[in-house]
């Protein structure tokens, strides 16, 4: 079965080459516009390119204001401060993501909890979230009290895994119920949508990212979205040093952040931009693809969920057991086309080991059996 895969992906991508598992595509007005960009001299953080990527990025999402952001992990620390939290206050989230979100929870000093995953979104259950705030948290001076602890619960921060979007409707109805922020991680979903609304526009703030591997790139890059009016514009003086405008004095009211985009990234992500539809029909294309092969097979392959529509950033399977996952990437990797476990879970990691958690059964079972697939537009 491993060599038919091994075959059919080469197939996909026409070469018996490496194949990557998800590599960026330029193949629009990228050089134009860096040659442009060049030409103006203004390479750093202040330039057309930037506000013409935040104009159109927060059209794309369907959100009111975007702030650029040098990667997606500034965007995400900076959204958890725009949403309130503090030091040695807890957020919930979940432990099977990549290592950003739990790093930007720690920034500030703040506590992760980590619960369980459904296994059809790969995102944090709806249920277990309702199912511990009863358990142990109540409501007191208006704020989520952690009865195990002591702390307050600030935000609730879920990521849509691979670009599939959880059940954030769910999620959100009870985040306002115990009165906590929700915070989006979509640094992997730009172009998902969940019942026809776009992720990332569901909860006060929500962080995206343009890493070199994500479906439009400037090699990094992030970016804070928000209806908020006032969220954003705190966002756009926390992550330039939170300097106060003068033209020649500095002044700064706050700690603040070197987290501004470059606009010679920025000329890129415009350039990406302008490209988001093709690229969201071809993955969408080359999932189909997969799905197909894979059911002849009898491997599951992991199709978007219920009332949401996928931009299948990276494609996984599951396999049966942790021995088979093992062999497949042993033998996928060993000739010539990349694969990927999905992450360890954070709270197996030595610095989250001490983070309170429910039993994960879910998580678990997904960290023994999934493996992403190469990804990268087909052109």
């Amino acid at each position: 079965m491993y060599q038919d895969i091994i075959d059919f992906i080469q197939a996909l991508y026409k070469t018996k080459n490496f194949i990557p598992l998800h590599e960026p595509r330029f193949v629009g007005n990228e050089k134009k516009y860096l040659e442009e960009c060049i030409d103006s001299t203004f390479v750093s953080s202040v330039g057309k390119f930037v506000d013409q990527f935040e104009i159109e990025l927060a059209r794309t999402v369907g959100a009111k204001y975007a702030v650029a952001t040098v990667n997606g992990t500034a965007a995400l620390h900076v959204s958890l401060l725009l949403a309130g939290v503090e030091r040695d206050d807890e957020v919930i989230t979940q432990p099977l993501t990549f290592i950003a979100t739990a790093n930007a929870i720690s920034y500030i000093g703040a506590r992760a909890i980590f619960l369980d995953v459904d296994l059809e979104t790969l995102g944090l259950s709806p249920n277990a979230l309702k199912s511990f705030l009863e358990r142990h948290c109540i409501l007191y001076n208006n704020q989520c009290l952690n009865q195990v602890t002591g702390k307050v619960i600030k935000a609730c921060v879920p990521m849509h895994t691979f670009g599939h979007s959880c059940q954030i409707d769910a999620i959100k109805s009870i985040c306002d119920e115990w009165n906590i922020v929700l915070v989006e991680d979509a640094a992997e979903s730009l172009g998902s949508y969940y019942k026809n609304q776009h992720t990332g526009t569901f909860g006060k703030v929500a962080a995206f990212s343009f890493n070199g591997n994500k479906i439009i790139t400037s090699g990094g890059g992030g970016a804070i979205v928000t209806d908020d009016e006032a969220m954003a514009k705190k966002a756009k003086h926390i992550t330039t040093t939170a300097k106060i405008p003068h033209k020649w004095e500095y002044v700064h009211d706050m700690v603040g952040y070197n987290y501004r985009l470059p606009n010679l990234n920025a000329a890129l992500l415009v350039a990406q931009l302008e490209q988001l539809q093709g690229f969201l029909g071809n993955k969408r294309a080359l999932a189909d693809k997969y799905k197909q092969f894979f059911e002849s097979h009898k491997v599951q392959f992991l199709h978007e969920p219920k009332n949401s529509q996928s931009n299948y950033w990276l494609n996984a399977v599951l396999l049966d057991n942790l021995k088979q996952r093992d062999e497949f990437l042993e033998y996928t990797n060993n000739n010539g086309v990349m694969t990927r476990p999905i992450w360890r879970l954070m709270n197996k990691l030595d610095m989250f080991k001490g983070c309170q958690s429910d039993n994960l059964g879910n998580s678990i079972f997904l960290e023994e059996r999934v493996v992403n697939i190469p990804s990268s537009v087909i052109l």
